[in-house]
């Protein structure tokens, strides 16, 4: 930054952080000329552009004005007053309230200068004000996390954007605190569905709401990560629970078993979002987990699931034979759904029949037919399979192999001139062919009806307006797996750093993925047994990537970072 600090002598906060080693002086003066022109607090400044740790300036300036400093991390949010400061002051000053004693209201600041605040405070709730030192990032994760709590929870919410979500449960009277009209309660509905709809336009997978024995919170998974979003009153947990499961067409009375409903939200008359629900009762009520089911990313296509050119050309060369299994495996939420729906898609024209067994079907998909399984009645993925045989079948496709006799079912079809696609739960591609026979498919069976093994992970993808180079040492990168021939290259790593277009530095995410084509040295490997390790020693010989070398090469195209990669794929 390019200031003429030469007039500049230093006293107060800046001459404290300098004194105790938290600054640089140069950096000191070049802070307050900054932060003064762009009238911020000097800490504000700081904190925002990382020039210090925020914490450590909140002790230091403690020191200096000898004021109480606090853990905001370690206060309990239910402790705050309610409506107790106007929220709009709570924003001008970036000051939050935490506690009231007699006449005497306890204000968190992270500026111990900003007195104007005290002032307007007091003048405004009549009370005296006592100023507590606090973390100003905290602070301000503090204050959105009470602002939303106390403002967007029952605040005026626009009714054009909350139409649309059809609900066609009954209205069940509740034998115990909460009934049907509590929960037709015009806030309660708004709410929930505002929760919905922000979690939809943010690109959110999941919704969970939460109570606990003080506090009840609504966090969303975005990109694989949980973040929470709102921490409304614990009061208004019964009738939130209720509103989401009368949605669903659950039965609200009902809270000693998990449920399973659906909801669908229209956004426009083109465009419908279903949510997948699930209630759980727990010790302090029931926390709901809705799963956000957008059937438009079936449709992406198979350019923008992240496979690489020669892992694509094998999946579609597989997809083109007439007869053959595809196994796609990972753990849960690694997006096999979206890779097995659109390998379907693909497949999904007018001369071509396709049934899928599910549990449950997740994505609608029109000209597929599709059968929920329901184990209560004597539907399981066996006996769908027995009757898709029987359906003149072409494509066939089956939610999950769990047992034996669903196994050989599948197997029998991808022998019998048919193609079958299905998941398993295991960690790499060679580690399904040995859990197959383990589970006591003949290895005969697997070798010659396994046709392609897709195993793969969900990465987040670095935000590209914001993503930096980083360098790092030679020995670094060969440790972490990288090839000299790759080191040679000279590519560039990127380390997220965060803006806001993004969450902390990525933006959406990509899959990572091992392709394994079974190939006649491979079929042989099978029906000779051959351990998982012998067979991933193989396929490595083939030329097939493992999910770790996936990984790092989407690092060396600089759509993730290597953060991301060990994360998702380093043991």
């Amino acid at each position: 930054m390019a200031t003429n600090q030469t007039n500049i002598t230093l006293t107060g906060l800046a001459r404290r952080f300098v004194d105790d080693g938290l600054l640089e002086e140069a950096i000191a003066k070049d802070a307050f000329v900054q932060a003064s022109q762009n009238r911020i607090p000097l800490i504000t400044y700081l904190t925002q552009n990382k020039l210090a740790d925020s914490s450590r300036l909140a002790f230091s300036a403690a020191m200096e004005f000898g004021v109480s400093v606090m853990d905001l991390s370690a206060f309990l949010p239910e402790m705050m007053p309610e409506k107790i400061v106007d929220e709009k002051l709570v924003r001008k000053h970036n000051a939050l309230p935490l506690f009231k004693r007699g006449n005497r209201l306890f204000i968190a600041v992270s500026d111990p200068t900003n007195i104007q605040a005290l002032d307007e405070i007091k003048f405004n709730t009549g009370l005296s004000t006592d100023p507590v030192l606090v973390d100003d990032a905290r602070l301000r994760e503090a204050i959105d996390r009470y602002l939303e709590s106390h403002d967007t929870t029952m605040g005026d919410l626009d009714d054009a954007d909350l139409e649309g979500v059809e609900t066609e449960g009954g209205e069940q009277e509740d034998e115990g605190a909460v009934s049907a009209s509590d929960v037709d309660d015009a806030p309660i509905v708004k709410y929930v569905n505002k929760m919905l709809l922000d979690a939809i336009r943010g690109g959110a997978s999941d919704v969970h709401f939460e109570p606990y024995e003080k506090t009840y919170r609504v966090r969303y998974r975005t990109d694989g990560m949980l973040k929470e979003m709102s921490r409304p009153s614990i009061k208004l947990a019964p009738k939130i629970s209720a509103r989401i499961k009368i949605m669903a067409q659950l039965d609200i009375s009902e809270r000693r078993v998990p449920q399973d409903g659906r909801i669908k939200m229209k956004l426009s008359k083109t465009k419908a979002i279903d949510f997948r629900v699930n209630t759980l009762p727990t010790l302090w009520g029931e926390k709901i987990v809705l799963r956000i089911l957008d059937p438009s990313q079936a449709k992406l296509g198979i350019d923008a699931l992240g496979y690489e050119e020669d892992q694509k050309q094998l999946y579609l060369d597989a997809l083109a034979q007439p007869q053959g299994m595809v196994l796609v495996t990972g753990p849960t939420g690694s997006g096999k759904t979206v890779s097995l729906y659109t390998g379907l898609n693909i497949l999904n024209t007018e001369d071509i029949n396709i049934s899928t067994a599910e549990d449950p079907a997740e994505i609608n998909l029109e000209g597929i037919n599709q059968v929920n399984v329901n184990n209560r009645v004597g539907l399981g993925f066996a006996e769908a399979l027995r009757a898709f045989l029987r359906q003149d079948p072409d494509v066939i496709m089956v939610g999950e192999i769990r047992d034996l006799e669903t196994a050989n079912i599948a197997i029998k079809a991808a022998q019998t001139g048919h193609m079958v696609l299905s998941t398993l739960h295991t960690n790499s591609a060679p580690e399904t062919l040995t859990r197959m026979m383990n589970m006591g498919v003949p290895a005969f069976n697997i070798a010659t009806s396994v046709s392609l093994i897709i195993a793969q992970r969900l990465g987040r993808r670095l935000c590209n307006a914001c993503k930096q180079p980083g360098d790092v040492p030679k020995d670094v990168l060969l440790a972490e797996g990288f090839t000299q021939e790759q080191i040679d290259t000279g590519f560039k790593l990127y380390h997220p750093k965060g803006c806001d277009k993004c969450n902390g530095g990525y933006k959406g995410r990509v899959g990572i993925y091992e392709v394994v084509k079974i190939t006649d040295k491979l079929a042989s490997m099978i029906m000779e047994e051959a351990s998982s390790i012998k067979i991933a020693k193989q396929a490595e010989a083939e030329g097939f990537r493992n999910l770790r070398q996936s990984a790092l090469m989407k690092v060396i195209e600089g759509v993730t970072s290597l953060e991301e990669a060990n994360r998702v794929t380093k043991d």
